[in-house]
């Protein structure tokens, strides 16, 4: 499955392709990036290779939407629904508090409900975490649940804050 390449006023959304693995092993092997991830951090690009191809099968059998987000031809996030609904990010810790994860996930929501026929865009996000959870409520998101004890990471549980955003 081929996505198309969404736009903004100042980014690209393309589909995830093997040759961004290695910047995004730069975050994806930084504990700090890390923190509220669903796995340890990456230990080598070997790993980051492997997650990348995953999400290149799960596209491939309509699992996932994953998106490379770019400023000025760089690769700056990864925006992705996986899970169906379900909506990730991670964004190059430079990159932060300048308002591209809130623009990209504006287009990648706009093209789930109008491209994708949501009725509804779900995310999981660590209690812990606060500045995700203030972009997905900016976003409209609102909160719907939580749970104790959904992730174990490394031998530490953590819990999940659960949100959803409703068709417009």
């Amino acid at each position: 499955m081929l996505l198309p390449t969404l736009t903004t006023p100042r980014l690209t959304l393309r589909q995830l392709a093997m040759s961004d693995a290695p910047v995004l092993h730069e975050w994806l092997s930084d504990p700090e990036v890390m923190r509220y991830w669903s796995t340890l951090p990456h230990t080598d690009i070997a790993q980051t290779e492997a997650w990348v191809q995953s999400s290149l099968d799960a596209m491939a059998k309509g699992e996932a939407q994953d998106f490379a987000v770019l400023f000025e031809g760089r690769v700056i996030g990864r925006i992705a629904f996986w899970q169906g609904d379900e909506i990730g990010f991670l964004f190059d810790p430079r990159m932060q508090g300048k308002g591209f994860a809130g623009e990209a996930l504006r287009a990648i929501a706009a093209y789930g409900f109008e491209t994708l026929g949501f009725t509804e865009i779900r995310a999981d996000v660590d209690p812990g975490n606060a500045a995700s959870l203030r972009l997905l409520e900016r976003a409209g998101f609102v909160r719907t649940g939580a749970a104790e004890r959904t992730f174990e990471i490394g031998g530490k549980w953590f819990d999940s804050v659960y949100l959803s955003l409703q068709r417009p």
